[in-house]
């Protein structure tokens, strides 16, 4: 029989501590993931790396971070959640160190691939030390606190980088991770419990290399594709192959290949975590592909220097901090989250077309905050509610396998964005240049009264250019917005209201279902949660993935149509496997 979690739940300044120490280690590791953009120019330089080779600075440290986010569970099991938590944070911060004394190309990529491994461990392990250190009724506090680490890295990362590398050098973007990172390893050392004890288990050779191939391969097709001709280049064909052969075997692999899987993909049955993955995937487009485009118009189009061009972000940024709290609350209390996400997904549609339109050659600052304002406010409906409802409509003891699948499609949803959005730039900038030159030649000119000479046709040549990057933005931005419009009536297939959960109880006791007012259910309701073997009279024996089996007893236990009717004295409960 398997030990049994006991609660970590924290008070006072205990949890205070505790949840200051999660958000600085979050906040740290989504500020890596964009951080360096803004600085890889001088990177490059400095030591002594092409355009081509330097992108592998970001794409090694993405790989390994997606690779590591969905290998969470099985990894904190296996060492203990506080160990493996604790262990990636101090990895993260030495990797850190390491990355700012490289002098070479492959020395930095190497540290980074070190630190986006990390990384993702600590990413992944965060949401759910968050979730246990507050009691269940407090599930949207938790959700909040981690979203807004989630959100607003993105945001600070080209801002922080921009002004480190202008006013100190770019080893500080690396440099500045060492100390909020010891201090969040001393007090998370200190402080947190562990809720199981390590527990050996077989490792899944077979499902780690297969995931790390086809995540790998994905990364690096999404990365280097535009730039490589996308499927006209023989490399670019090797890698999307690979991509797509080694994560169809892996999702069989783990579906059915093995009885000890490295990702446990049978939470996807349940309704609220496969809808919701695709929602996570539509909400990172909508978080890391305007904080691409964004600064890239601001500082190539405006000329705007990299510490304004993040400033634009964090107008985005503000309205996250201040509503994302209401929010959860409301969602806590029992707003339906199906409104709250569609709302969402509909006021950043409608943000993100109102910035496009606004995008010109000489656009002011104050024309471009308001809609990045307003796009704020629609991600602060989206990613908390989300959580929420999906952790609110499954069984607590698989929040641990349900949070790093979500964690990682966000992460995946922002890498496929980012890509996606460079190539749609690339794609649209050349169509309107070829549109803008073709209407622009000598007859025009002699028809304005100027002279074609070298002077003018030099300059006429960069406002083509010009307007033409500017049309390419403003497309880009628009297919986000159409995005967000196209994915909005998904929400319907989310389950519609919160189910009851079953209340978390030692094996060998009764099966209880309590809805949130902690009273017992007076007539059926349908319940979701994880498939349970049940002795006599509903006495829970184990919790597995088989075929739930029933015993005999004189108040009627029985099997009804797959499921399970279980009553006890007058009140009848049924639990559907769905």
């Amino acid at each position: 029989m398997e030990a049994q979690p006991v609660p970590v739940v924290e008070y006072g300044a205990r949890r205070a501590l505790i949840v200051v120490a999660v958000m600085l280690a979050s906040l740290l590791e989504t500020l890596d993931s964009t951080i360096v953009n803004v600085s890889l120019p001088t990177i490059e330089g400095n030591i002594g790396a092409s355009i081509d080779d330097g992108i592998w600075i970001v794409t090694g440290y993405i790989i390994s971070n997606v690779v590591a986010i969905p290998l969470n569970p099985f990894l904190t099991k296996t060492f203990g959640r506080k160990a493996y938590f604790v262990g990636c944070i101090a990895g993260f911060t030495v990797a850190s160190f390491l990355c700012s004394t490289a002098h070479s190309l492959p020395a930095l990529v190497a540290f980074r691939i070190l630190q986006g491994a990390f990384g993702g461990g600590l990413i992944a392990t965060s949401q759910v030390v968050m979730r246990e250190t507050f009691p269940p009724e407090s599930i949207g506090i938790s959700s909040a606190l981690f979203a807004m680490a989630l959100i607003l890295g993105p945001a600070f990362g080209p801002l922080a980088g921009g002004y480190l590398t202008d006013n100190f050098s770019w080893q500080w973007i690396f440099d500045v991770n060492i100390l909020p990172g010891a201090f969040a390893a001393i007090v998370l050392a200190s402080l947190l419990r562990d809720p199981l004890p390590p527990q050996r288990q077989a490792i899944d050779w077979t499902g780690v290399g297969l995931l790390a191939l086809g995540l790998g391969s994905l990364q690096v097709l999404l990365d280097n594709g535009e730039r490589n001709g996308w499927f006209g280049d023989p490399r670019m064909q090797l890698a999307g192959g690979l991509a797509l052969i080694a994560l169809g075997a892996f999702a069989w692999w783990q579906w059915a290949g093995t009885k000890n899987p490295a990702v446990d993909l049978h939470v996807m049955r349940f309704r609220s975590v496969w809808v919701g993955a695709l929602l996570a995937l539509s909400f990172g487009v909508l978080v890391f592909a305007p904080a691409i485009v964004t600064p890239l118009y601001a500082s190539l189009v405006l000329g705007y220097p990299s510490f304004d061009a993040g400033m634009l972000l964090m107008t985005r940024a503000l309205p996250v901090v201040v509503l994302t709290p209401v929010f959860a609350t409301l969602a806590q209390r029992g707003a339906d989250v199906r409104y709250m996400i569609g709302s969402g997904f509909v006021i950043s549609a409608f943000a993100l077309h109102w910035l496009a339109t606004q995008m010109t050659s000489g656009t002011p600052f104050g024309a471009l905050a308001p809609a990045l304002f307003v796009s704020g406010i629609g991600q602060s409906l989206i990613l908390v509610p989300l959580i929420i409802g999906i952790l609110s409509t499954t069984p607590a003891q698989l929040n641990g396998k349900i949070s790093p699948i979500i964690t990682l499609c966000v992460q995946l949803g922002g890498s496929i964005g980012s890509a996606v959005s460079i190539a749609i730039f690339d794609r649209r900038t050349a169509f309107h240049s070829d549109i803008l030159r073709a209407s622009v030649n000598l007859q025009h000119l002699g028809l304005q009264g100027l002279t074609p000479a070298g002077a003018t046709l030099a300059r006429l040549s960069n406002l083509v250019a010009q307007q033409a990057n500017t049309l390419g933005f403003a497309d880009t931005i628009l297919a986000v917005a159409l995005l967000a419009a196209l994915v909005a009536p998904l929400v319907l297939a989310f389950p519609g209201r919160r189910q009851p959960a079953l209340e978390e109880a030692p094996l060998g006791q009764v099966a209880r279902v309590r809805d949130r007012s902690r009273k017992m259910l007076a007539r059926p309701r349908a319940v979701a949660l994880a498939k349970l073997e049940l002795g006599p009279c509903g006495v829970i024996e184990r919790i597995w993935r088989k075929p739930i089996a029933v015993g005999n007893c004189r108040d009627g236990a029985q099997t009804v149509r797959g499921s399970v009717a279980l009553r006890e004295r007058d009140r009848a409960v049924q639990l559907d496997d769905r």
